[in-house]
Formats: structure tokens, sequence, C-alpha cells
């Protein structure tokens, strides 16, 4: 059975846990949605199904914790998710871009490269 958490403030060091915990979500989030620079890749990648599940994973967290944090870790909590709704809806209903069409991230990848060997 699961336990029930009786500190309804929690220690300090769960408070910082849970909001590295939103701020990780959020991270990823705001990546999937194009709006940071994927630190792996280097590249700015719009991928709408995978910040749709960072977004609903934090709206899980936010049903399962109710009537368990601190007036802070809510207000946090409630911002972040707003914010990447709103970020979200706004990637949505962007237009994709043309087939045929070079991204200003690819464009931009391109004019950095100094030296092109060729193989004939």
């Amino acid at each position: 059975m699961a336990e029930v958490q009786k500190d309804k403030a929690g220690s300090r060091e769960d408070t910082l846990r849970f909001l590295e915990m939103v701020g990780l979500f959020s991270t990823q989030a705001m990546i999937a949605l194009g709006k940071l620079t994927n630190p792996v890749t280097q590249k700015t990648e719009k991928n709408l199904p995978a910040a749709r599940l960072f977004i609903d994973t934090l709206e899980m967290l936010e049903r399962k914790t109710t009537g368990n944090l601190t007036a802070d870790e809510t207000k946090v909590l409630q911002a972040t998710l707003t914010d990447l709704r709103l970020n979200y809806i706004e990637e949505a209903q962007a237009p994709a871009p043309a087939a045929g069409s070079v991204s200003s991230t690819a464009a931009s990848e391109e004019s950095k490269v100094k030296f092109q060997k060729k193989y004939d």
C-alpha cells in the first residue's frame, strides 16, 4: 500500500528535487517544441508528440500531488504548465515548413561548415 506523506511541507531536499524534476520535464518539453536547442544533436527540432508526453506527465504529477505541495511548489508547477501549454498551442498552430525549403537551423548549420571534402 502506498505511504501517505504526513508532513505537507516536506523536507527542503524534497522541495529541491521536486523543482528539479519539474524543471527537467519543462526543459525536455521546450526542446521537443523546438524552443531550445537539443544539447546532444546541437539542432533545434520540433517533436510535438514528445512535447505532449512531457506536458501530460507534468499534468499527471499535478493531479497526483494535489494537497501535498507547498504554495510555492504549486505556483511553480502551475506556471510551468501554463507556459508549456501556451508554447505547445503556438507550435501546433504554426504552419509546417515547405517540403523543399531549408530550415533556418539547417541553413545556419551549413554556414558554419568551413571545409567540405568531396569524393568524385
